[in-house]
């Protein structure tokens, strides 16, 4: 054989094989969308979310029968292979203006019912389950209350809700309306539940201001969340909050440990100052770069060192640091009021606090938060709490469904890359629609 017909038959051989792999890989993917809707799916109808939800936005907008498959067409329009909602609309023949009026359709009061419904009907049971449980049982399904805020990116000045924030994920102030949240995570993670949502106005400064602040917002958040599991009989344990530095308010924490006898746990700033129990005077600063102090090593987590310490604070009166040093990571110190907990079990609590960011990272990137185009204060409570809803269907799926057969990123992207490979039989919505046909065309 000639070396030319050599090298063609060679390189056909060649081109061969990498179809045979690219068609191998493109069934895994199939296979593992398709196992990521069915979980999707068996998780839906396992929330056992409120059954009138459908019925009563029929009811509002006088629509029968479809009106919640346009509502999550119109959402997530990758689940009907579409891109973007402006082409799915093209593609149905819907009115572009569906969004606003669907999302619209219900107060935004009602909508914050909903997801305080959720919360209180999903947690409920689990407390009840382990309540009287023995301690070690106890010690694995622990709630620790975690606050956190988020800017959503928006432009202009529509509704008086678009004002300028602070962004942690772009390190600058940009445009867009501010969402603070509240949520319950259970364990190490097994279940994030998201339990309130409010959206702040812009600018609340001085009497007759257009919203709360943000701590006023945190505190009557906790309050009533507290008050409404208190209604149903449920007597919780003294709550463990933790946030970042920007819910470090004096006021906040005694109000957290007057009212509820619980701890609001933060992370420390370098410029707080605090007097030691050996008298000497020391700054954030110093608690950080400090080289002078008796580590002591994590128990339940290699390379983790910490010390604790026990001061006194101008600002907060007596206090508990915990100055934690891990490896690869930038030196940080922990603060909350005097408490007699270790320095390891407010370091796990604290870690805790992550969570929330795959929350928020799951309700902005994966769900398409900017996307929404409406012209009602409702109907963006209504995208934004349907959107935590949905959210909240993911974490649920990936931690307690699928038990460890698929990580969150592993679904994530599964979700977010393979709804086109989905067989959309799976994905009628039964546990959510009751009323709504079952074929979404």
């Amino acid at each position: 054989m000639s070396p030319t017909k050599r090298y063609a038959k060679k390189q056909a051989k060649a081109r061969m094989r990498h179809r045979h792999s690219a068609q191998e890989r493109l069934a895994r993917d199939q296979r593992q969308a398709q196992r990521s809707a069915e979980a999707l799916h068996q998780a839906l109808e396992e929330l056992g979310l409120p059954a009138d939800l459908v019925v009563e936005i029929e009811g509002r907008l006088q629509s029968q029968q479809k009106l919640l498959g346009k509502i999550v067409g119109v959402m997530f329009p990758a689940l009907f292979g579409c891109r973007t909602p402006s082409e799915l609309c093209r593609v149905r023949g819907w009115d572009k203006h569906w969004p606003s009026r669907l999302l619209g359709a219900l107060p935004k009061r009602s909508w914050l019912k909903r997801l305080r419904r959720l919360g209180l009907e999903v947690l409920e049971p689990i407390w009840r389950h382990v309540h009287d449980k023995s301690p070690a049982t106890q010690s694995r399904w622990q709630w620790t209350w975690v606050w956190d805020d988020s800017v959503f990116r928006k432009y202009g000045t529509q509704l008086g809700l678009v004002g300028r924030w602070w962004s942690g994920q772009h390190k600058r102030v940009l445009p867009g309306i501010d969402g603070l949240l509240l949520v319950v995570v259970v364990g190490e993670g097994r279940l994030v539940v998201p339990v309130d949502f409010a959206i702040r106005r812009p600018d609340p400064v001085g009497p007759g201001a257009p919203c709360r602040d943000k701590l006023t917002w945190a505190r009557l958040m906790l309050d009533e969340r507290l008050a409404a599991f208190r209604r149903r009989g449920l007597a919780l344990p003294a709550p463990m909050v933790v946030a970042d530095s920007w819910f470090s308010d004096s006021k906040l924490m005694q109000h957290v440990g007057g009212e509820h006898q619980g701890t609001l746990l933060v992370e420390g700033k370098a410029s707080y100052c605090f007097t030691l129990a050996d008298g000497r005077q020391v700054k954030g600063h110093d608690l950080i770069e400090g080289k002078r102090w008796r580590w002591q090593q994590h128990p339940w987590e290699a390379g983790v060192r910490y010390v604790r310490l026990r001061a006194t604070s101008p600002t907060y009166g007596q206090v508990t640091v915990v100055i934690v040093d891990e490896p690869g990571q930038d030196r940080f110190y922990l603060l909350c009021l005097a408490t007699e907990r270790s320095a390891p079990q407010l370091i796990r609590r604290w870690r805790r606090r992550s969570w929330i960011e795959f929350v928020f990272r799951t309700l902005k990137h994966l769900l398409a938060t900017e996307s929404c185009q409406v012209h009602s204060e409702d109907a963006y409570y209504g995208h934004l709490v349907l959107r935590l809803m949905a959210c909240f269907v993911l974490f649920y799926t990936s931690r307690v469904i699928c038990k460890g057969q698929l990580t969150m990123e592993e679904i994530i992207f599964s979700l977010k890359h393979y709804w086109r490979f989905v067989d959309s039989e799976a994905l009628e919505l039964q546990g959510l629609s009751c009323g709504v046909e079952r074929n979404i065309a």
